[in-house]
């Protein structure tokens, strides 16, 4: 069993959590790869859709995934 001693500054945040460090390394290349991955970013025009579609669905103009896969011909 391996014994550290905490200093007292890193105490006092009560914010420390400790790790094996394959898992921190582990969490440093995936977060290296979240921050290099592009961010969806919509035109003024998918902005418009978006805006349309969430009024349809508050209105309750929309179909359900059943009725889309039967209207498709996907129900089989």
């Amino acid at each position: 069993m391996t014994i550290i001693t905490v200093p007292k500054e890193l105490a006092k945040n009560k914010e420390l959590v400790a790790v094996p460090r394959g898992t921190y390394e582990e969490f440093l290349s995936w977060q290296k790869k979240i921050k290099s991955a592009k961010t969806f970013k919509p035109t003024v025009a998918e902005k418009r859709a978006l805006k349309r579609a969430r009024k349809n669905y508050a209105q309750g103009r929309y179909i359900s995934f059943e009725e889309l896969k039967h209207e498709l011909g996907f129900d089989n």
